[in-house]
């Protein structure tokens, strides 16, 4: 078969891209391995109960996402108050850090040492901009030791599952928010009143659960007259004449079939893209694509007999005694996500695909979490009245320092083919939030429709903190 556009994966990029064609009347098909379209911003039904795979807000600086989206939700796009906080040596302190509330927290002695090690790092960079190996060293540098070692260095470890003088920069750049030394001082001294209100403080949410936001895109596309989705539809392997990639092959419920296409956007793994040109073991760009590892994600879902167990919407666990890196409560977001008089937790664990901890069974994954969730929040095991276990295998692209090196390469083999597209945090290998895979496919359809390429991998690139932006 034949199209203009061949959009691999339905995940948030993949689906705004097709929204943005259809809008534009261009011909597309959107290929999509699972039956359920939204990626890692789905959102799963069990008994009654509503969770996403892993706490989806949203905030954006850009007004077009949120005005598109609430042209496809409307009432049902609704405005959360956040409240976010990490344990940490049997305290909970409020996330995104704050040194007056960890001083608070920690005690004289420790709070002490943060103070000593945030002034004698402040005091070591003043001769001028440095340039850093690692994670750890710009952390450290920025924050101080004590400060670093409360929840940054350990979690970030447990994330990754990696030292963090083995993880780039680039996860500091824009995960971590710096301290400035004048805000420090003010913040300890005033409460700003006259501080907008950001996306730290609240944000948007599907009433529903993040999928509403990508059935009702689903639902746009399977109406308009230029798109087809094709669910349970697997790429295998692509065909090119050295400039362009002319067919792909896929497999699905009726076998195995070609679709030719114009434009291919590619959202799926840039590593399984790479292993569909076929090209063999030893060469170079294959050899860079083995080196370009993801982090794999566990989650465990347990449904609660009893109306509430934190009033936070997550809570993140750096310890690295502690099994589960996250905690969220779904009720938190929206009440709409459990029956009456219930609640649930869903209890993240980070792995390796393959690992202990992906090869767990659902009891040992209940057995290793309930004595902590016993300890910290008094959960009981007579409680829990029901439970399941989700898996990703995509979870985080690993930003080791050697991945550039290893993304260049595996790039350089692709950029050839000028009628290829790549969006997403999987087909850039970008760590970003959800409005930048919304962006990015956005920006692919428009490559298209404007006959223009759009720098797509700027986007969420700025060195910035992630989490600014406005509830509006």
């Amino acid at each position: 078969m034949k199209t203009k556009v061949l959009i691999l994966g339905a995940g948030p990029s993949g689906l705004a891209a097709g929204l943005e064609l259809s809008k534009a009347g261009v011909p597309f098909i959107l290929a999509e391995k699972n039956q359920a379209v939204g990626g890692l911003s789905r959102t799963l039904s069990f008994n009654g109960f509503k969770t996403d795979i892993g706490p989806h807000r949203f905030f954006s600086k850009n007004r077009y996402l949120y005005d598109l989206i609430a042209d496809l939700l409307g009432e049902d796009w609704i405005k959360v108050n956040r409240f976010t906080r990490f344990h940490v040596r049997g305290r909970f302190l409020i996330y995104p850090v704050e040194i007056k509330d960890a001083l608070k927290n920690v005690g004289f002695i420790y709070g002490a040492r943060i103070l000593r090690d945030y002034f004698w790092e402040r005091l070591k960079a003043l001769p001028g901009k440095k340039e850093y190996a690692s994670f750890e060293d710009k952390i450290v540098a920025d924050f101080g030791r004590s400060l670093a070692e409360l929840n940054m260095l350990n979690y970030t470890e447990k994330i990754w599952g990696l030292p963090c003088s083995r993880i780039s920069t680039d996860w500091a750049s824009q995960r971590i928010k710096d301290l400035s030394l004048v805000d420090v001082v003010r913040k300890m001294l005033f409460k700003d009143r006259n501080s907008p209100k950001t996306l730290v403080d609240r944000f948007y949410y599907p009433k529903n659960g993040s999928s509403m936001i990508y059935e009702a895109m689903r639902a746009r596309i399977e109406k308009s007259d230029c798109g087809r989705l094709f669910p349970g539809c697997e790429p295998l392997k692509f065909y090119h004449d050295g400039k362009k990639i002319t067919k792909v092959l896929c497999r699905g419920g009726d076998g195995e079939f070609e679709i030719e296409a114009e434009k291919i956007i590619s959202t799926i793994p840039i590593t399984e893209l790479i292993n569909m040109q076929r090209l063999g073991a030893e060469h170079e760009a294959v050899k860079a694509a083995a080196k370009l590892i993801f982090r794999s994600h566990v989650s465990l879902f347990l449904a609660l007999d009893r109306p509430n167990v934190f009033r936070d919407q997550w809570i993140y666990f750096p310890d690295r005694k502690i099994p589960f890196g996250r905690i969220m409560e779904p009720k938190n977001f929206s009440a709409a996500l459990c029956p009456p008089g219930k609640t649930s937790l869903l209890i993240e664990f980070f792995c390796w695909e393959n690992d202990g901890v992906w090869n767990a069974s659902k009891e040992e994954l209940v057995d290793s979490a309930l004595p902590w969730l016993e300890k910290i929040f008094g959960l009981k095991k007579a409680e829990i009245s029901d439970s399941f276990v989700h898996r990703e295998k995509y979870a985080y692209p690993v930003y080791d320092t050697e991945y550039k090196a290893s993304l260049d390469k595996a790039k350089n083999c692709l950029d050839g083919f000028e009628n290829l597209i790549l969006a997403g945090r999987s087909g850039l290998f970008r760590y970003n939030n959800q409005d930048h895979a919304l962006e990015m496919g956005i920006l692919s359809a428009r490559s298209v429709i404007d006959s223009k390429k759009y720098d797509i991998e700027t986007v969420g690139a700025e060195k910035e903190y992630f989490e600014k932006g406005y509830a509006g």
